[in-house]
């Protein structure tokens, strides 16, 4: 996808999102039914494929999902031919992924979403984490509810007190 072709942008994505989609937890069910619209269009949302490396890390080293079960969920996906998919990382959109990290002290991962979401003209990132809200000209989102994201919390809590 081409920042030229793709027209005005909603959001981009983050691993949150991906993660909860991805995995058993009492929130999968709305998570897929938001990145089901985003991957079919109907949501205009970028997806960055590299934001499926960062779910693959959160969900075999914090969530302990075998390695076996969290690469075929996100092949799975992988494999869909979509619209929403960004595939790119330039060495340029690298380096100002790192300067935004160090101005508003977030990971660079979450400098390069900023980069993105300045790339195609959106302030919004779809995420869990509301840290993001401390860039300034940036929107966290959350793609689930206050109470959903209560009890996926509370869930990964459990999961990780095991």
């Amino acid at each position: 996808m081409q920042n030229e072709s793709w027209g005005s942008v909603e959001g981009i994505v983050d691993v949150g999102p991906i993660v909860v989609a991805h995995c058993e937890n009492p929130c999968k069910t709305q998570m897929i039914e938001f990145l089901a619209d985003v991957l079919c269009g109907s949501r205009r949302v970028i997806l960055p494929v590299s934001c499926f490396l960062g779910a693959y890390h959160v969900m075999t080293r914090y969530l302990r999902i075998t390695k076996q079960d969290a690469m075929t969920a996100l092949e799975k996906t992988l494999q869909l031919n979509s619209p929403a998919f960004y595939e790119e990382i330039t060495r340029s959109s690298a380096i100002q992924a790192i300067k935004l990290a160090g101005v508003y002290n977030i990971q660079s991962w979450d400098g390069y979403l900023l980069n993105l979401a300045q790339s195609f003209g959106t302030r919004i990132i779809f995420t869990l984490d509301l840290s993001l809200g401390r860039a300034e000209g940036f929107s966290p989102v959350l793609p689930l509810s206050k109470k959903e994201i209560k009890k996926y919390h509370e869930w990964v809590r459990l999961k990780r007190s095991k």
